[in-house]
Order: C-alpha cells, then structure tokens, then sequence
C-alpha cells in the first residue's frame, strides 16, 4: 500500500478498490475509528496505519495525563478546603469564646455593682 490515504473516505475508496480485486484492507475496522478519532479532534491524519495509530496514541496519553492532573488539582483543592474549613470554624469558635467572656465578664461588673448600691440603700 504506497498510497497515502488522508482520509475516511480515502479510506473507503481504498477498501471498496480492495474488495473489487479480491483483497482487504489490513486493520480496516482499527484505522477506520483512529481515523474518525482523529477527525474528531481536528487532527490530519499522517497517511499511514502506523503513523496514524502513534499519533493516535499520544494523544489518548497527553489526554489521559491532562485528565489526571486535573484529579490531581481537584484533590488539592478539596484537601486545602477541607484544611481551611476547621480554622474558620476555630477561629470562629475563639471569637465567639471571647464575646461570652467578655459579656460574663461585663454581667458580673453590673451584678457587683447593682448589689453593692443595694446594702447601701438598704
């Protein structure tokens, strides 16, 4: 097969010219879907089973990396939430710790000096 085939429908024409002689195309149904895969993804074919199949098959890798540093950066993200959210919630807690003190605080002043102004008065 020396002829570049760039295309399904090169393809197409280079099996059914096959099939009129009596022949088939070797890995037709594998090079009909990489081929389909590649015009999927805008990506021109090489011309070639061989060359088509390795293109083919960086691409499943480069995206397969892509989709696993994603994985990756989501963890990390939820990681770093789940980090962030029990110091919002202490310092929250801390907040709150000194608010009621300084209201037990204040209560305890205005209850002294309510029952020291009471004994004097009675």
């Amino acid at each position: 097969m020396a002829e570049k085939i760039n295309g399904i429908d090169e393809l197409e024409r280079m099996k059914a010219a096959a099939a009129t002689q009596g022949a088939t195309i070797p890995n037709y149904q594998e090079w009909s879907q990489i081929m389909k895969d590649l015009g999927e993804a805008g990506v021109q074919s090489t011309g070639s089973y061989e060359g088509d199949k390795a293109l083919h098959t960086e691409i499943i890798n480069v995206v397969e990396q892509h989709i696993e540093q994603q994985k990756v950066e989501q963890a990390q993200q939820a990681k770093k939430t789940q980090e962030e959210q029990p110091k919002k919630i202490s310092e929250s807690d801390s907040e709150q710790a000194l608010k009621a003190t300084v209201a037990n605080a204040t209560s305890s002043v205005i209850l002294s000096d309510y029952m020291k102004y009471y004994h004097l008065l009675s």
